[in-house]
């Protein structure tokens, strides 16, 4: 039995710490690989996948029998991760090795302890950080390097929590327990062993590939198959494990509670990913069709020329939305990526706006005079979804309809990085609700939601008003779970219904 460690209470036992103060956030993905032959090459280009995830910063660990471990990061705000780290292979080599692509904090970190030395990403949003920091500071009085503004780096954090037990399975399962939030994790140890643990109800997937030489850790996982990795297995949710080029050992089995992100297929995944057996692409279409069966139910999509997603995750579920509809599918505007592709993409909002703007090129033959029905992944703030609506009309569009693919986003999400904003008040369909009856309409946030009510076709009509929609629906939350076709309770549909 673990015996009790500092400050802290007993695995399991009530936190009773409240979530105030500053949030740390880990946003990005990892990904890694341990085998019998130097895997640097293989890992570069694993992470170099991820890049549709993360904007900020790149970093990539090795072990080396005779160097030992090595790191490097880089900041790719102007320019993508292949591109800093092409050298790498000239001072780095390794036959096992994590990356990760991170819209954060800078990782992986080398943490020495008394739990050897080793290299650490984590991926997620600690809620209750000061407080887990003020509790190593009374117990420790130790330090923690501080980034501009005194925050914490989330990973540096943990690693801390993981240093106050004897074991690594033990301490990451007492980090599990303390977070208020969420946290996936790999390790890379000192003797080249990779131990990667999904957060505790496995909102965030990790899929394990296997080839003749080893085994590689993605969430991603079509980012394995291209390197020549097939399916092995999808960690359960707070499943721990220590792979070698040799075997998978289980430190810690699955819980049985899962709540996979469902923004994960409607906005965030990249279409070749398979997440709980699930593929993306696929689930776009069943999406789009979905949302086309309502509306040829309702009459509401008549006398439209064009079906066209919002590029790029929007495009799929208009796929879906056209076969289902028979009404054409065609691209109106294209997205000029080729000098702004995602990891240019600046930090000030202004910046951002400004540059999607840049990117919208006309095809004037399918807009001009045409009826034309969008469909976006999701309405969270609606700033650069009011840019692209009156672009489309000063291009001569008869008229714009818009469909989200999910349903009224009313939470910013505490447990990842996908709908958060500074407070639910930056969200498009909150700042609605206020104007029409002030606090008293969140009380009625189900009504809202739903298309069918006063409430929800009122705030249909007002966003329509306001960004001069011919029309305006949502996914229904039946919709989403219909779609992605596994058991609603396995579902995290938080910021939608704000239910856990």
């Amino acid at each position: 039995m673990t015996t009790r460690q500092g400050p802290y209470p007993k695995a399991h036992e009530p936190l009773g710490w409240k979530n105030q103060g500053k949030r740390t956030i880990s946003h990005g993905w990892f990904f890694g690989i341990t085998s019998r032959n130097d895997c640097l090459a293989d890992v570069f280009f694993g992470t170099d996948y991820h890049s549709h995830l993360g904007t900020r910063r790149g970093g990539l660990a090795a072990y080396d029998k005779t160097i030992g471990l090595q790191r490097e990061i880089h900041n790719i705000e102007n320019s993508p991760f292949r591109t800093k780290f092409e050298h790498v292979f000239e001072s780095m080599r390794g036959t096992s090795a994590i990356g990760c692509i991170s819209d954060s904090d800078p990782q992986p970190l080398l943490i020495r302890s008394k739990l050897g030395t080793y290299a650490i990403c984590i991926i997620g949003i600690i809620n209750n950080a000061d407080q887990l920091m003020d509790h190593l500071f009374s117990w420790s009085g130790g330090h923690f390097n501080a980034m501009t503004g005194g925050s914490v780096n989330a990973t540096e954090l943990v690693a801390a929590i993981i240093n106050q037990r004897s074991s690594f399975v033990e301490g990451i399962r007492f980090a599990q327990d303390v977070i208020e939030g969420t946290a996936s994790i790999l390790i890379l140890t000192d003797e080249g062993k990779l131990i990667a643990a999904r957060d505790k109800v496995g909102r965030l997937p990790i899929l394990i590939g296997k080839n003749e030489d080893g085994y590689a850790v993605t969430f991603e996982s079509f980012a394995y198959k291209k390197l020549g990795y097939e399916d092995e297995r999808e960690l359960g949710p707070g499943e721990i494990v220590e792979i070698t080029p040799d075997a998978i050992t289980q430190l810690s089995p699955p819980g049985n509670k899962m709540r996979i992100c469902s923004f994960l297929w409607t906005y965030y995944g990249y279409s070749n990913a398979n997440y709980e057996g699930v593929n993306v692409e696929a689930m776009r279409y069943r999406n789009g069709a979905i949302l086309a069966e309502a509306d040829k139910k309702n009459g509401s999509a008549e006398g439209v020329d064009y079906i066209g997603g919002v590029p790029d995750s929007g495009t799929p579920h208009a796929i879906g939305y056209a076969n289902a509809s028979s009404i054409p599918f065609a691209r109106p505007f294209i997205k000029y990526t080729p000098t702004w592709p995602r990891s240019f993409t600046p930090s000030k909002q202004v910046d951002r706006n400004k540059i999607a703007k840049m990117k919208q090129i006309p095809v004037h033959e399918l807009i001009q005079g045409k009826s034309l029905l969008f469909v976006d992944d999701s309405i969270v703030r609606g700033t650069q979804l009011r840019e692209t609506v009156e672009f489309l009309y000063e291009n001569g569009a008869k008229a714009v309809h818009m469909r989200s693919a999910c349903p009224p986003i009313m939470y910013s999400c505490k447990y990842l990085n996908f709908s958060r904003g500074g407070s639910d008040m930056e969200l498009l369909a909150r700042r609605v609700i206020m104007e029409l009856e002030g606090e008293e309409g969140f009380e009625h946030i189900d009504e809202y939601i739903d298309g069918n009510t006063e409430r929800g076709k009122k705030l249909r009509q007002t966003i329509s008003e306001k960004f001069k929609f011919a029309s305006l629906d949502f996914q229904t939350i039946e919709g989403v779970i219909k779609a992605i076709g596994i058991d609603p309770c396995k579902l995290c549909t938080y910021c939608w219904n704000g239910k856990e």
